[in-house]
């Protein structure tokens, strides 16, 4: 039951908040922005999810509440694109002077805002305002960055808001491709005969690397996959049934 006076809403609303999770705003803005056309990706390059759509480019910090750690995540995402939001759970009274204050705020850092009210039977996600333009910030590597990332990447296998997951990246993703490769044709493999079935150009380097410990080299430019690298396709069905 939701208390009568200010006092226990106060406490009651942020010990809800406490008990939410990130992830629960994730799916959905995802449907949101999908059903608008755009192609929605979570946790990409420390955004906590990612939208595109032509030339168009959006990232979205999500928090159970408006905070500071909020604001230095998004600002620092300006340097990616211009345009980037801000969401947050819909607050139970958007009249008090603590909201109006926070809204004011992003707006003065040009962010945007959206409010998923999660109460419903099915959520409704509100676009509060748009991010203003900027035309001060140098944005060229840190987008091109993210857009690799995103062309990388063959779908949306993390949740947005979510850590202590391990996160399917693209560099991953060729991993788990040149893994699928050596699994299937049951043999050590050359990098340049790996690239014949595309798996790119970061190959010899994945493998030299060998950072997850599925690749050992058996001879001068040849790799097996090891038994680690065998037993671990089995945690990526998905990813494995697309190569």
């Amino acid at each position: 039951t939701y208390p009568e006076d200010a006092k226990s809403r106060k406490n009651f609303t942020a010990a809800k908040n406490c008990l939410m999770k990130e992830s629960e705003l994730y799916q959905p803005i995802k449907d949101h922005l999908q059903a608008s056309g755009y192609t929605v990706t979570g946790e990409v390059k420390n955004c906590d999810l990612v939208a595109q759509k032509d030339n168009e480019l959006i990232a979205i910090e999500l928090k159970t509440a408006a905070n500071m750690t909020l604001m230095i995540q998004a600002t620092d995402r300006q340097a990616i694109t211009d345009s980037v939001y801000v969401a947050v759970p819909t607050p139970k009274n958007p009249r008090t002077s603590q909201w109006r204050g926070i809204k004011r705020v992003l707006r003065r850092l040009e962010l945007g805002l959206i409010t998923v009210d999660l109460e419903r039977n099915i959520p409704l996600v509100t676009i509060e305002f748009d991010p203003l333009p900027s035309q001060r910030r140098q944005l060229n590597r840190r987008r091109r960055a993210v857009i690799e990332e995103l062309d990388g990447r063959s779908g949306d296998y993390n949740t947005g808001g979510t850590n202590k997951r391990k996160r399917i990246t693209a560099y991953r993703e060729t991993a788990i491709y040149i893994a699928t490769c050596m699994e299937t044709k049951k043999r050590p493999m050359k990098p340049a005969e790996l690239r014949s079935y595309d798996t790119g150009k970061k190959t010899t380097s994945i493998l030299s690397a060998n950072h997850y410990g599925w690749f050992q080299r058996v001879d001068r430019g040849i790799y097996q996959l090891t038994d680690r690298g065998k037993t671990e396709l089995a945690n990526y069905p998905e990813i494995v049934a697309r190569c």
